[in-house]
């Protein structure tokens, strides 16, 4: 068990062991939300976000008949920038 103590600002310090844990170093942002059982859990936001991201896109690829990796560069240029006309 790890125990952390609340300053007077309502910081804290993350054990060296859970850092580990969780791949955080200094300057990287920590995740905090509850999960279906109601228990607050704490994650590694920077991993978190690139699993979700994996996920959300998991068989995009597939569903656009595999797409060349110029073809989606052209939909991300479109999207950031418009499409040309």
């Amino acid at each position: 068990m790890n125990l952390a103590k609340v300053s007077a600002n309502g910081q804290i310090t993350v054990p060296v062991e859970i850092r580990r844990l969780l791949g955080v170093k200094e300057g990287d942002k920590i995740l905090f939300f509850r999960n279906d059982k109601g228990e607050i859990v704490i994650d590694n936001a920077s991993e978190s976000a690139i699993l979700n991201a994996q996920n959300a896109f998991r068989g995009v690829a597939e569903n656009l008949g595999n797409p060349s990796e110029d073809e989606i560069q052209s939909w991300v240029y479109d999207v950031r920038y418009g499409k040309e006309e």
